[in-house]
């Protein structure tokens, strides 16, 4: 995963964040990325990388937003990098976006690449110890809006929302910040 870790170097070396807590994030996150052993593992204990993405419709009217399952708050879809994603966090936002809105989903042809990065802490649960995910965020477009649905061991139910609404449901100032950097890339009004 050599190569992997260099390319997420290389992204979070491009990325200009926008307010002070992104930029104590990238900060943190550009050392993760060097000092962890494995950083795409949910087995590092302290913190490791995951994706998300804020997905829109084709018009970028509507976004959706789940209500997580485990953390009870409205989210965007995302999660945890797998193998199969060889350490390419657009490529984890896109899986994570598909199977948590049931969305044929692509990567929004202009808006930075990535969107957002956000450092969150995740509570302890049963066998597993509080711990950070690195969250690395995407703009992607659903294909097929019409197809969103949810999966009721992850979240209690999924929504288009205006972005209003969306932002109005967002309960921390990093989701909030995130969905207007999606609303501006848009143009969005």
């Amino acid at each position: 995963m050599a190569d992997a870790s260099t390319a997420l170097v290389e992204l979070l070396a491009r990325h200009v964040p926008q307010d002070d807590k992104e930029r104590e994030d990238l900060s943190r996150m550009r050392h993760f990325a060097t000092s962890l052993g494995e950083p795409f593992s949910r087995a590092q204990a302290e913190a490791h990388f995951t994706g998300s993405a804020v997905v829109v419709d084709p018009t970028g009217a509507k976004v959706a937003l789940l209500h997580h399952a485990k953390l009870k708050r409205w989210l965007q879809p995302g999660g945890h990098a797998e193998s199969g994603d060889g350490g390419d966090m657009e490529a984890t936002a896109l899986r994570e976006a598909r199977e948590e809105t049931g969305c044929r989903v692509h990567l929004h042809p202009t808006a930075p690449r990535p969107l957002d990065v956000d450092i969150h802490t995740i509570p302890a649960r049963k066998d597993e110890p509080e711990h950070r995910h690195l969250d690395v965020r995407y703009l992607v477009v659903a294909e097929d809006p019409e197809a969103l649905a949810h999966d009721p061991a992850e979240s209690f139910g999924i929504q288009w929302l205006s972005w209003d609404e969306a932002l109005a449901r967002g309960d921390e100032a990093p989701l909030r910040r995130m969905l207007s950097k999606a609303r501006e890339a848009l143009g969005a009004g």
